[in-house]
């Protein structure tokens, strides 16, 4: 099988071609794609009246070079009659040229007509009269002088005048875009600083040339329209098909409202590969996957490469007919479509992946974005919108379904092991001893070691306004000193009344200053150890034999008081917290550039080493690529005070805003 395809800007690729050096070829090509899913220009189609108008001038051309080639002519008359023409004005009959191999007169048709009168030519020719010394000329000009007053040739040349005129009339101009409105609102204008091209956009802007310009629109649209085919002639080219089973296909297809769909070749003929959510194919219901196009408005398509399909469907709008060949794959009942939204937990370039089908369709997005998948139609491709772009995209876009994603994720991992067996394994001896040397004061209360083995691709999320006796606990997340710890005090501070934070347990003895259920919950070590292993903290650590924790349930009493409970904790313990009823909204507190980062860091009185400050953004770099998936949002602290705003802009945001959440949360 052949198969080929041609991106928005009309390049061409094929599977057939070499690999190695050149890029990667796709399958499928989208016809009629537009917007940023892939432009292509219009092609300007000239009216039959004008071609015919043409073609009839060419033919008239070629008879009388015929004709000129069969005559004898006298080499040293027609010598001088091109000296004769070169003090004759240019502006003879039908604005006549001299070929200049052998001296005959030639219409030209594409130059403007100034037809001469009888009496024009006799006033010429006797002002020329004077001009003549030799005998020879005199001889001459006294026959053209005989012939030019002859009533037959007078006669003759009028009639020939009248033919000129009407042949080199001028066709009415024609347009070269449908949209002359919409260009006179480009951004080049609009941004000008000089006077004139002020002065030129305020004109086009007037109501009375944008309501000419809307009329012209109106009139190129009907003239760039292609002429429909007579229902007598669309019947007639059927019966040539035989015996195979055809069906007639009639799409409604405005100009703003793409086809939808894919072709490929198979052998000679042309197939629907795809219908994409969102175009004028999938909303007519009438043409489906598997299809054989034969015609499309008279035109016969099989044979046709694909590239070619594209051609002619770029130009086509209004009644599309279409001959097709039903597909012979038994099509499922038709169901209702069910919209999924997904968090996306990967980034994804199509331009960068050699197995996306069809390139100008393939929706790029980064690790976050919320996508609509509307179709699964395909488990390989899923059609998808991308949160907030459904009003500007026309058509649904292909992302990776989720089972083929982490199948070649997976067969990635397993080149990459493959190809570094004993780095991989020193690098992880190395982080193993480094982790039993380091003191660490926090773990998680289940297994901390994050699930290499997991490949994350997509989660299903969902709509979530929190209510408004129920605050979401805010987790600031961020390597030590980015900002977290100070922005956590500063949020306390600020507003006493609206956060609070978690009242830890321990299993120290209770200080002369200190308050029970106020700065820590005193309890025995084996009460500790028993709450423990019933998985009621979410966080716990050892310090100088004293056990301490922050458990479930004393995050549930800020909730429940109606405060907004504030908490900074370790990555390890994100996957249980979001696993639990809490409903945390996670903010990552990423580092600046090293240099800004150390100007932060000098303003609290600290003077960090490079090295210092290199090892603070590779850890921040690190907890992203490993937990990010699991935050809702990040703020780069590369100032306390802007931090802080931005900070509190996404707090009550909460309150007026339905946020995207797990949709196992809902459940």
């Amino acid at each position: 099988m052949t198969t080929s395809h041609v991106n928005g800007h009309g390049t061409e690729d094929s599977d057939n071609e070499k690999q190695g050096d050149e890029p990667q070829k796709h399958r499928e090509m989208a016809v009629d794609c537009p917007g940023d899913l892939g432009t292509r220009a219009m092609p300007i189609r000239r009216s039959a009246q004008l071609e015919r108008i043409r073609q009839q001038q060419e033919d008239m051309r070629r008879r009388r070079e015929e004709e000129g080639k069969k005559q004898e002519l006298d080499v040293n008359s027609s010598m001088r009659l091109k000296k004769l023409a070169q003090t004759f004005p240019k502006t003879g009959i039908d604005n006549p040229i001299f070929d200049t191999e052998e001296g005959l007169i030639l219409e030209s048709p594409s130059r403007a007509v100034k037809v001469l009168e009888v009496e024009d030519l006799l006033c010429s020719l006797k002002e020329i009269q004077h001009t003549l010394v030799d005998s020879q000329s005199q001889d001459d000009l006294y026959l053209l002088l005989q012939l030019v007053q002859n009533v037959d040739f007078q006669n003759a040349f009028r009639i020939h005048n009248a033919v000129a005129v009407h042949m080199n009339k001028a066709s009415p101009p024609y347009p070269l875009i449908p949209n002359a409105q919409e260009v006179t609102h480009e951004h080049v204008l609009k941004s000008s600083h000089h006077k004139e091209g002020q002065e030129l956009n305020d004109l086009l802007n007037a109501p009375h040339i944008q309501a000419l310009l809307l009329a012209h629109d109106k009139v190129a649209e009907q003239e760039m329209m292609p002429e429909s085919v007579s229902e007598e002639k669309f019947y007639e080219n059927i019966g040539q098909y035989g015996d195979e089973m055809v069906k007639i296909v009639r799409i409604e297809k405005a100009r703003d409202i793409p086809l939808g769909a894919t072709v490929r070749n198979e052998l000679d003929s042309v197939i629907i590969s795809r219908i994409v959510k969102g175009g004028a194919a999938e909303k007519s219901g009438l043409l489906h996957e598997g299809d054989e196009i034969l015609e499309i408005n008279g035109l016969e398509i099989r044979g046709k490469d694909v590239n070619d399909v594209f051609e002619l469907l770029a130009e086509m709008h209004g009644t599309l007919s279409f001959v097709l060949i039903p597909s012979q794959q038994a099509r499922p009942p038709p169901t209702r479509e069910t919209v999924v939204h997904v968090k996306a937990h990967f980034d994804y370039d199509p331009t960068d992946d050699p197995y996306v089908p069809c390139r100008e369709l393939g929706l790029s997005f980064q690790k976050g974005d919320i996508l609509h998948i509307i179709s699964q139609d395909d488990p390989n491709w899923w059609q998808a919108y991308r949160d907030g772009d459904e009003d500007n995209q026309p058509l649904a876009g292909l992302v990776p379904g989720k089972s083929f994603q982490q199948q070649r994720e997976a067969m990635k991992q397993t080149i990459e092991e493959d190809k570094e067996p004993e780095k991989s394994g020193k690098l992880w001896c190395a982080k193993k001893n480094k982790k039993k040397r380091k003191k660490v004061l926090y773990n998680a209360n289940k297994n901390d070691d994050y699930d290499n083995e997991e490949i994350l691709t997509y989660e299903e999320m969902s709509l979530y306004h929190q209510p408004a006796n129920r605050k979401r606990p805010i987790v600031l997340i961020g390597p030590q000193n980015c900002g977290q710890t100070e922005l956590r005090l500063r949020l306390m501070n600020s507003e006493a009344d609206r956060f609070a934070a978690a009242v830890p347990h321990t299993t120290r003895n209770r200080r002369d200053n200190e308050v029970a259920g106020r700065d820590y919950h005193f309890v025995s070590r084996q009460t500790f150890e028993a709450d423990l292993a019933a998985g009621k903290f979410i966080e716990y650590g050892e310090h100088e034999k004293n056990m301490y924790g922050t458990s479930v349930d004393s995050v549930r009493q800020v909730i429940n008081s109606g405060k907004i409970c504030l908490l900074s904790l370790h990555t390890q313990v994100l996957k249980m917290l979001r696993n639990s009823d809490l409903k945390p909204y996670i903010i990552f507190i990423a580092p600046p550039s090293q240099e800004r980062l150390r100007a932060l860091l000098a303003k609290e009185g600290r003077n960090p080493k490079p090295e210092e400050l290199r090892e603070i953004i590779e850890k921040a770099r690190e907890m992203e690529q490993n937990n990010g998936h699991y935050f809702d949002t990040a703020i780069v602290n590369t100032d306390l005070d802007k931090a802080f705003q931005e900070l509190l802009r996404l707090i009550n945001k909460l309150d007026t805003e339905p946020q995207w959440v797990p949709s196992s949360w809902l459940r």
